[in-house]
């Protein structure tokens, strides 16, 4: 098939194989989930600063702002509005999120400043997930590849690298925490173990696209990593939904106060986004390096 062909048919098609709308629906349902998250982490103070409230009615307020912009987008094709409440919801959740980061260090870092008092304060890097689905959510209507009456390949290729780029800063993320919130219990189980090495791995895989020149045989290596890692993430979310069965108190107890559930899910969910850029920047990569380049890349001896 002819890139002009493949772009038409990922940009001008129908919205259910539509990458931009994907992304679309990916931020509505994530940010929207996050109620569940921030209602589960805050409750174990019983929402103490009154600010702990604003990422929830947030997250809650969501679905009435995003999902018209989408509808207005695809039902109606009804652009501005699909912009103005699209910057509104991403501008909103990146404040919060980099607000978010500061009130956690706040709860106990900035006092101490040590790895400690780091490790056993409110997870810092957690409200970063505002921060990073308000970045998506303005890359799509800053670099939006379908506004040209012929889809744009360069500004595909472009965007599918920016996608790539903060999935793959949600990917270091999620190690921190994974590294970060296992270390509370020095890693009393050595499976917490799994967890760290393979979302080290995965963050340092994904990291090489923007390393050095890569071919589209080694965007489908990633996409192996990342199959694992989301296996992870599922395993985790098992072995955590267990530990609160079998915890020392009721079910929802253990939940907000020893294991979060919902943590682990993080794995599959950031690997959804990865896979939504590699999808899209694989056509403009080449099969494999040819034997001639690799003789002419080397070194004389």
């Amino acid at each position: 098939m002819a890139l002009a062909d493949l772009l038409q048919q990922r940009l001008r098609g129908a919205y259910w194989r539509d990458p931009v709308a994907w992304l679309e629906i990916y931020c509505l349902a994530n940010l929207t989930f996050l109620a569940v998250d921030i209602l589960i982490a805050h409750s174990v103070n019983d929402f103490r600063r009154p600010q702990e409230y604003i990422p929830l009615l947030f997250s809650v307020a969501t679905p009435f702002l995003l999902l018209p912009a989408i509808l207005a987008w695809l039902r109606f094709h009804n652009i501005f509005w699909w912009k103005a409440l699209g910057y509104v919801v991403g501008w909103t959740a990146v404040i919060i999120g980099i607000t978010g980061v500061i009130f956690h260090l706040d709860s106990r870092f900035f006092y101490e400043r040590t790895l400690k008092s780091l490790v056993y304060a409110a997870p810092f890097v957690a409200p970063l997930a505002y921060t990073g689905l308000g970045l998506l959510l303005i890359l799509n209507r800053m670099l939006d590849a379908r506004s040209d009456n012929h889809p744009s390949a360069a500004r595909m290729q472009e965007w599918a690298r920016w996608v790539i780029f903060l999935a793959m800063a949600g990917l270091f993320g999620n190690f921190v925490l994974s590294l970060a919130d296992h270390s509370d219990n020095a890693f009393f189980n050595p499976v917490e173990w799994i967890a760290v090495i393979s979302s080290a791995f995965t963050f340092t895989t994904v990291l090489m696209i923007f390393v050095m020149p890569v071919t589209r045989r080694y965007l489908r290596f990633c996409a192996a990593v990342l199959g694992i890692d989301a296996a992870v993430g599922v395993l985790g979310f098992v072995l955590h939904t267990r530990a609160n069965l079998e915890g020392p108190s009721t079910f929802l107890n253990n939940i907000r106060y020893v294991t979060p559930p919902i943590a682990p899910l993080l794995f599959p969910t950031l690997v959804s986004l990865t896979l939504i850029g590699i999808w899209v920047l694989a056509p403009f990569l080449p099969e494999s390096v040819s034997p001639r380049k690799r003789r002419t890349a080397a070194p004389a001896e």
